[in-house]
This record gives C-alpha cells, sequence and structure tokens, in this order.
C-alpha cells in the first residue's frame, strides 16, 4: 500500500463521540447476528476466461451446501451463503468452508474461482444469463444495464426483525457507505485494462435506477410508499429489485449492506462484518438515546462514495462533515476509533485490528490485484493471484 502508518490507537473514551456505552450495552444487549451472501467468478485455469457453468458447479456443491449455494443471473457465477451467526469465529469458519465447497466443486469440472468485484479479462458480449423467468423478465425490462450484471459483491445481513427500525440504522449507516466502499474495493479491472478505479463494481451498480446510497426514510410509510412508487412506475420489477447498498431484506428478517465488493480473501469478508456489526451496534446505541443520524446532502454523499470508488485506501477521500478531502486511511481510522466499544461488546476488537493493519501492509483488494499485475504486467497474472487468494485457508498472516 502506498500510504502507511499506524494501526489505530483506539482511546477507550471512543465510545462518548457515539453514545455506546459498552458495559451498560453488555448487561442489556445480545450479540447481533451476522450472515454473508458472497458471489465468485469461474474461469478457465488455463485462458483465465470466464466459463459458463454455474448451473454444474452448483449442482457439485451442493452435495456440501445444499440450499446455501446457487446461481446468479449469469451462468460465470456462483452465489454462497452463510447460515446467520452471532459468534464471529463461527461465521469465518463457515465462510472458509463455504469457499474450499466452491472451489473443490469447480475444480471438479476443470475450472477455478475468484473473487472479484468484477471480471479481470474480457468477457463474452452480451454474457450467457441463467435461464429463468425472473433473469427473462429483467434483461427484457433493463436491456442492456443486465449486460454488465457479471459484476460480484458481498452481502452481510445483520439481524434486525423490524422494518422501522432497520430503516432508522439504515438513516444512520448512510454516511459511512464511503468508507465502507474505499475498504472492500476489490474491483479495477474490466475488460482486461485497468479502469482507474479502485472499486468498477460500485460505478457499474450506480447506472441501475433503484441504486447506491439509500434516501432518508422518515418512518415505515416513507419507504413502504417509495417501494411502492418505484413499482407502479416501472422502475423495480419488485422489492427485490431494490439495489440501495443499504435495505431491509426482502426475502430474511436483517438489515442488508451491499456496498462491498467481492472479497478476495475470507479474512476479508470477516473483516468486513465485525465492521458492519459494530457499525450497526453503534447505530442502534445512538437510537435507543435519541441521537439523530447524521444526515449529509444526498448530493455530497454521491460524491463521495464515486471518490471512495475510484480512490480507494490510497487516496483522497471526502469528509462529509467538513466537506474537504482527507486521506482516506485517517477517514477509516476514525469511523475504527468510534466503533471500539461496540467491537469489544462482540469480542471482535482483535480481528479488526489485526485485519486493519493488515490492509495497511497489504493494501485493499484493488490494490493487491494491482500488485499482481505490477510483476509482469500481465493481467493474467491478476486471476491467478485472485484464484490463489479465494480458497487460501487463512491470509491474516501474511
Amino acid at each position: 500500500m502506498t500510504s502507511k502508518g499506524r494501526t489505530p490507537a483506539v482511546p477507550e473514551g471512543a465510545g462518548s463521540a457515539t453514545g455506546y456505552d459498552a458495559p451498560a450495552a453488555g448487561r442489556r444487549r445480545r450479540a447481533l447476528t451476522v450472515g454473508a451472501e458472497e458471489e465468485y467468478l469461474l474461469v478457465d485455469p488455463v485462458t483465465r476466461e470466464l466459463r459458463p457453468e454455474a448451473r454444474k458447479v452448483v449442482a457439485e456443491a451442493a452435495s456440501e451446501l445444499g440450499e446455501r449455494v446457487t446461481t446468479e443471473i449469469t451462468c460465470y457465477q456462483v452465489e454462497a451463503r452463510t447460515d446467520p451467526h452471532t459468534s464471529l469465529a463461527a461465521f469465518a469458519d463457515q465462510v472458509r468452508a463455504m469457499r474450499t465447497a466452491v472451489v473443490r466443486a469447480a475444480a471438479r469440472h476443470g475450472l477455478g474461482v475468484v473473487s472479484s468485484g468484477t471480471p479481470v479479462l474480457s468477457q463474452p458480449w452480451p454474457p450467457a444469463v441463467t435461464d429463468g423467468p425472473r433473469y427473462a423478465r429483467s434483461v427484457a425490462m433493463f436491456g442492456a444495464l443486465d449486460d454488465e450484471q457479471t459484476i460480484c459483491a458481498c452481502h452481510l445481513h445483520i439481524g434486525i426483525p423490524d422494518v422501522g427500525l432497520a430503516l432508522k440504522v439504515s438513516n444512520h449507516l448512510r454516511s459511512r457507505l464511503p468508507q465502507l466502499i474505499a475498504l472492500s474495493a476489490n474491483s479495477p479491472y474490466w475488460q482486461g485494462r485497468d479502469t482507474g478505479y479502485a472499486s468498477w463494481r460500485t460505478l457499474a451498480w450506480a447506472r441501475w435506477p433503484a441504486a447506491g446510497p439509500p434516501p432518508h426514510f422518515d418512518s415505515t410509510e416513507h419507504f413502504d410508499a417509495l417501494v411502492e412508487d418505484l413499482t407502479a412506475t416501472g422502475t423495480i420489477m419488485d422489492r427485490g429489485g431494490l439495489y440501495w447498498d443499504i435495505r431491509p431484506s426482502h426475502h430474511v428478517p436483517t438489515l442488508e449492506i451491499r456496498a462491498f465488493d467481492a472479497a478476495p480473501t475470507a479474512a476479508d469478508t470477516v473483516l468486513l462484518a465485525a465492521v458492519t456489526r459494530a457499525l450497526v451496534a453503534t447505530a442502534l446505541a445512538d437510537i435507543e438515546t435519541g441521537r439523530p443520524a447524521f444526515r449529509p446532502p444526498s448530493g455530497l454523499l454521491r460524491t463521495a462514495c464515486w471518490r471512495a470508488a475510484r480512490d480507494g485506501l490510497t487516496g483522497d477521500a471526502v469528509d462529509l462533515h467538513t466537506r474537504r478531502l482527507q486521506p482516506a486511511v485517517r477517514l477509516v481510522e476514525r469511523m475504527l476509533d468510534d466503533l471500539r466499544p461496540a467491537l469489544l461488546h462482540h469480542g471482535d476488537l482483535e480481528t479488526v485490528t489485526a485485519g486493519w493493519a493488515r490492509l495497511r501492509t497489504l493494501g485493499n483488494g484493488a490494490e493487491r490485484q494491482r500488485a499482481a499485475h505490477r510483476g509482469r504486467h500481465r493481467v493474467s497474472d491478476v486471476v491467478d493471484a485472485l484464484a490463489e487468494a479465494v480458497g487460501a485457508a487463512d491470509q491474516d498472516d501474511d
């Protein structure tokens, strides 16, 4: 990583900035559940190009993962998901096991697996779309937007069964989206070239009509009315078509955070999960104490997300409070300082401290992809590095 510095020395009193009192929280709050949906790409290990064999790999992996593995909109993608966990260690074990199962299933068909927000090499055009009425309807409704849906994400679910409360938490999390995008950026390449962005996937998603930062919601009725309007006007097919970076899940009782590129390693997913759970816990404490959500102007928030997608952790980011540029790593460290009480409450502080130190040394996924390219200036080396990382047992000791 081009900009190195200290691992944040989190002050003991950091919780006073958010209203989160860790000892009190420990007495009255149980640990929040966390779960993940991860999307992977299938590649030919020789040509490194995408292979449309998702149905075969899913059928093979289902012998181990059952219904926790499925296809996605294109035939090049496999999606796998964890169960909900209160223990981050159990969550981490299941993420590693599920990746191993997908890699093993793909290998039996002579394929490799990569976890990247975008394909590195050029892809067939238009992409091969998975059979099914919903995907056919989407292609008919959105046309060329679906031609770029070989992008892959990591969706994290935090257990909040009440939609009204989930929307309040969403209001508190909106302003943190730029830091989350910078942390998870792992898609600098598209069509065989460096886009100049750390997260090109973020830009590709931004073209959809109900994507990017969610609105600030005044109430559940406000949310319901907007969903009804978007559906009635043909903007989305149904509630599942809300592609905002944060949304109440339409199929499980959770708040779903969708701002993340597919993570290169299991350790990266675990770091993102711990940070996300702490953000939600901190927001819940603020809501309980009546602390209002910080509400930056929508245009400025969108600009900050764009800047985070471009620079990742290596450049400057928009400080939404001062409306000026600051080093991206500084804003991430401030966020982690704010989250210390919630991280302590869930027993995740050590994992996040080690994970952040690793990112300061190795860089986020985008920086690692570019480092793989610098060696011989071959884009195929990027694919090989991703394929090696996706099934690695443990990356924390790199």
